[in-house]
């Protein structure tokens, strides 16, 4: 099973319904704060092509923007 990095803020709805759906699948996550890991707010911006959105997962190469629903 990959590991899945997940770039979130406190307080987001959508960061929190990624990572509840993670749980409950058994997908192993890494979460990783804009607000507060340095560098991290950049990095998040480049992989989402410049724009300002929460959470930005990637897994396995594949960078998915935003959070809609679990699978």
């Amino acid at each position: 099973m990959a590991k899945v990095k997940i770039y979130t803020k406190v307080g987001c709805p959508h960061c929190e319904a990624a990572k509840d759906d993670f749980k409950k699948r058994g997908v192993v996550y890494e979460e990783i704060d804009v607000h507060t890991v340095p560098g991290a707010a950049e990095e998040a911006l480049k992989l989402a092509g410049g724009k300002k959105i929460v959470p930005v997962i990637v897994e396995n190469g594949k960078v998915t923007l935003g959070f809609c629903g679990g699978s």
